[in-house]
């Protein structure tokens, strides 16, 4: 069976977050558990996260807000030979998020690269986190699949997001239409994901 990692962002997923559903739901996720989740450093995130994969050989993961860069920042290393999927939840914008918490995140730069494992963000149009016409233009830097959630915040607590069936269905359309082979480009004659809206990129 294929490992579902949970990787939250800054502060983690308290109680009642839908990644703690998603660990309560779904037996085969696992937490990746952070040292500090107030004050998130990338060399100690990333070199935890890597040994957590490196326990598996092949983990889908799911990760919200930091947590999505976070993993799209292992593209082309060695490591990322074993993921087969990730699930990006309202990624954030780290010159937005430096600005509504200074100096709590050590987070380098916003990874731009091409991602090299299958992947779908899911995204807001009013998160306070990431302006949407900038979620479109990294989406496409990185070659995911976008779905638009419309109004829903940070697809977090405070904006209702507590249990998340969606997100379950989510991972396994995305697993059903891409494979291991190639990252997750939007063919012009793609199914729709069933949410209630979705733009392909």
């Amino acid at each position: 069976m294929v490992k579902t990692l949970i990787v939250p962002g800054l502060f983690g997923s308290g109680e009642g977050h839908w990644q703690r559903h998603w660990l309560v739901d779904q037996p085969e996720a696992a937490l990746v558990e952070q040292g500090d989740w107030n004050r998130p450093r990338l060399a100690a995130w990333r070199h935890v996260l890597e040994a957590e994969i490196g326990r598996h050989s092949s983990v889908d993961i799911v990760a919200h807000s930091l947590g999505c860069l976070l993993v799209a920042g292992l593209a082309g290393h060695p490591i990322a030979d074993r993921i087969r999927s990730v699930l990006l939840v309202a990624p954030c914008d780290l010159e937005e998020t430096e600005r509504l918490h200074p100096g709590a995140i050590d987070f380098g730069t916003m990874p731009r690269q091409r991602l090299t494992f299958p992947s779908l963000v899911v995204g807001s149009l009013n998160d306070p986190y990431m302006r949407f016409d900038r979620l479109r233009v990294l989406c496409e830097k990185w070659g995911s699949r976008l779905v638009d959630l419309g109004h829903a915040g940070h697809i977090n607590i405070a904006s209702g997001f507590g249990r998340w069936p969606g997100g379950y269905d989510l991972l396994r359309v995305l697993n059903g239409m891409t494979n291991r082979d190639r990252p997750a480009t939007a063919p012009a004659n793609s199914a729709p994901v069933p949410v209630s809206r979705t733009v392909w990129l």
